[in-house]
Order: structure tokens, then sequence, then C-alpha cells
């Protein structure tokens, strides 16, 4: 159990037995009143962030989070299966699960996988990876105004704006958390 003042930046809690994690908060001591805590906090199932305020002394369950670095093996349409690079264990994860970590993975490419209570609830691609143009407009001599961009896509069928120089068949550097370009690999 965990009280709403000890409450930091990263703790996980179960509210109504759904596991939450801090955002944000802030103690406050009014001049009139109790203290209360101000809090910031984020449903890992569905996503959602809620701000609310609880008595410092109130108690929460703590909510254990498994992270787990696993091996993206294949998918057969419904189901992506990873593999925990320990046990050799082969796990298959629901593809809404997969929506934003599928544009950046690639098979045998390792992922973050978080789990609550044994089941999957999020996979995390590695915050940067390389991947290849395959499909790019060509650019065309004297269009350089300055930060043109174009629109390129890598092996995974990620969509990218990249700089003008970058063609097809290059490896290119991505940013996983913003989707961003980097640099030419």
């Amino acid at each position: 159990m965990i009280s709403a003042g000890e409450f930091r930046k990263g703790i996980t809690f179960q509210v109504n037995s759904r596991p939450c994690v801090v955002i944000d908060f802030q103690h406050v001591k009014p001049g009139k009143g109790a203290a209360f805590v101000r809090t910031k906090y984020k449903d890992l199932i569905t996503g959602a962030i809620r701000e609310e305020a609880f008595n410092p002394s109130e108690k929460f369950p703590r909510a254990s989070i498994l992270t787990k670095t696993m091996q993206y093996l294949y998918s057969d349409g419904e189901l992506y299966y990873f593999m925990d690079n320990d046990t050799y264990e082969q796990i298959p994860v629901q593809k809404e699960l997969m929506e934003e970590a599928v544009l950046y993975i690639k098979e045998n490419d390792n992922a973050t996988l978080k789990f609550y209570e044994g089941s999957c609830f999020i996979v995390e691609p590695p915050n940067f990876v390389e991947l290849k143009v395959v499909e790019s407009e060509p650019s065309v001599k004297g269009d350089t105004a300055s930060n043109v961009t174009k629109k390129v896509i890598v092996e995974t069928g990620a969509e990218i704006n990249v700089p003008l120089f970058v063609d097809e068949g290059d490896t290119i550097k991505i940013d996983t958390r913003t989707g961003e370009y980097l640099s030419r690999v």
C-alpha cells in the first residue's frame, strides 16, 4: 500500500483496481482546511489522463508492472508474436496494442513489453531505430528553400518526413517517440 502523501513522478498505484502512474503531483497546504495532494495520473490500460485531489493519508494498492525486453518474431495478421530472450517462451500480443509500435519494429527487433497481472498492456519500440527507405519521391534540383522536406516510406510502412537529399535505398535513423527523422546512416 502507498499513501497519497508518498506520491512521486513515476510511482504506479491502483485506482478502482486499474493500474495508474503518477505524471505530476503537488502537495498543497492551504491557509484554511486540510492539506491535500493534487495529482495528475495516467491510466496505463486506456491511456486516459486524469487530475484528482487526494487526502495525503489516503492509501492505494501498489500496481506492480513487469517490464521485459522481448524479440518480435512474426505476425499472423491478428496477433503479433514475441519471444522472451531469457526463457524462449513465445507470447502473442493483440493487434490493438501494436498500432504505434508496428510502424517502427521489424522482424527480429527487440521491443519493450509491459505486463500488468500477467497480461501485456503496451508495446514500446526502442527509442531510436534504423530503417531502410523503400519508397521516395524524387527531389527536384533547385528546390532548396530552407527546411524543405518530402515524405518517404520505410520498410515497416511508416511514412516519415525527411530532407530532400534522402533517396530510396538509404538507411535513416528515426526517433520513435516523435516519429521524426534524425540522420542518414
